[in-house]
């Protein structure tokens, strides 16, 4: 009692943060605990999990993350969908997120389809192209499904040229899609005149031109050039300023050299050098290649997929094969661009959490501080970010690291048991799209993922161990 009535009291607040303010205003010495309970799963499952974590899953989990760490993805080519991504066919249209048919999709999702059918030549207008995307003659899948990603709706259709990623440790391969830029654009739901002379433009002048530059390098390292990236501001999801540059520095003497004639060549280099976000499409796939050799580790908690339809938020783990795990996806915190406002705003929607799920992305947003001026925030906000994602890793990447943690690796391996210990979310940093058809972006922002999804794989994960 003596030590009470000399000393000025110092108080660690657990509770609610009200408590701390309260005292704060009346001039206590308060250090507000950020802590929140675990969030609420099956008991038995809980049970399980804690008594196989330390004998089973950290072992697998271990074994996962060195597969990923080890991943060496490269850019080696480029072809069209249907001759490279397997199991792709003329009536097939591959989207972003988990499974979902043409009545449950989203505005942006439907404008982007509407737009595909409209550049394959499969409808003349929108409305041909619905009635065709509504019938059974058009089928539906998961771009993961099929070894690819796609940014936003994500569409994939047979014509369009994709980038090939090669992760020359394990020899899997991944796809992507050029990128279109901001927005009105095919990605972002809309279909307008303009965005389907433009993606034609991309299939006969600029997919031809990128591969033969391509061919004569043979091959283009992604991991370094993510990694210089993350050291220049970007992170490689909603900034991609720097790694698209290191690309075009890297890319400009082989068009050079391939060159077929001034003004094709000319308009590529313009239109790369005026799209800061190409580099995204290159981004994801190559955390998806080295994060596909991680999957189908019996026991393994870590997070193999985040993908998002704009109508639901899915995830797949390593211990849980190809199963997916769905629950409401949210609409994102964003700055958005004039006329425009929150409701306005598609929920999240994309592929595009691939670089998240591979350490890079939110995860990496302290390399990146400007992203955080889309809600408001600064600096320190962006440190907050990633520093609180270590708390629901496994571990680290060894690959990239943040200059601004003393070159820290960036939080690396999703653990379903930390989020859920933790009650923590993963961080994702994306672009918004607008609710309706054919209107395209109308901001970007910050999301966090919804707990159900990792509740579910929570507790199927348990299923296996049983």
């Amino acid at each position: 009692m003596i030590q009470l009535t000399k000393n000025k009291l110092k108080v660690i607040s657990i509770g609610v943060e009200g408590f701390a303010s309260d005292l704060a205003a009346q001039g206590v010495n308060v250090t507000q605990v950020n802590w929140q309970p675990p969030l609420e799963v099956d008991k038995a499952s809980r049970k399980i999990i804690n008594k196989s974590y330390d004998e089973v899953i950290a072992k697998a989990n271990k074994q996962a993350l060195d597969i990923i760490n080890k991943g060496k993805p490269f850019l080696v080519g480029m072809g069209i969908a249907r001759d490279c991504i397997p199991g792709m066919h003329e009536n097939l249209i591959l989207h972003a997120g988990p499974p979902i048919s043409w009545d449950k999709m989203c505005g942006p999702m439907r404008g982007a389809v509407i737009g595909a059918l409209i550049y394959e030549g499969r409808a003349e207008n929108a409305e041909q192209a619905e009635f065709l995307a509504a019938s059974k003659a058009i089928e539906y899948a998961p771009c993961h499904q099929h070894n690819a990603v796609g940014p936003m709706a994500g569409i994939i259709s047979p014509s369009m040229p994709v980038f090939i990623i090669k992760n020359e440790t394990y020899g899997n391969f991944t796809y992507a899609t050029q990128n279109e830029g901001l927005g009105k654009v095919l990605r972002y739901g809309a279909f307008a005149p303009e965005v389907i002379k433009r993606l034609h433009w991309m299939d006969k002048v600029l997919y031809p031109t990128l591969k033969r530059a391509i061919s004569l390098l043979e091959k283009v390292d992604l991991q370094s050039l993510i990694a210089q990236a993350l050291h220049m501001g970007d992170e490689v999801h909603n900034r991609n300023r720097a790694g698209t540059s290191l690309l075009i520095r890297m890319l400009a003497p082989a068009l050079l050299k391939t060159m077929e004639n001034v003004q094709d060549s000319s308009a590529v280099l313009d239109f790369i050098n005026g799209n800061d976000h190409f580099f995204l499409n290159l981004s994801m796939p190559a955390s998806k290649a080295v994060l596909d050799p991680a999957r189908g580790i019996a026991g393994s908690s870590l997070v193999m997929v985040m993908a998002r339809n704009g109508t639901e938020f899915g995830i797949q783990l390593s211990g849980t094969g190809d199963k997916w795990f769905t629950g409401k996806a949210l609409v994102p915190d964003a700055l958005y661009f004039p006329g425009y406002s929150k409701a306005d705003a598609n929920p999240d929607i994309g592929d595009s959490a691939i670089t998240e799920t591979g350490g890079l992305g939110g995860f990496a947003i302290a390399a990146a501080p400007a992203i955080v001026q889309f809600v408001g925030g600064n600096a320190k906000d962006a440190l907050s970010y990633t520093q609180s994602m270590y708390e629901i890793c496994f571990g680290e990447s060894t690959n990239y690291q943040i200059p601004a943690l003393d070159f820290r690796g960036t939080p690396l391996g999703i653990d379903v048991v930390k989020v859920i210990d933790n009650n923590k979310m993963p961080i994702i940093d994306t672009g918004v799209a607008h609710k309706n058809p054919g209107v395209g972006q109308v901001g970007a922002g910050v999301v966090k993922a919804p707990s159900d999804p990792f509740i579910k794989a929570y507790e199927a994960l348990a299923g296996t161990l049983k």
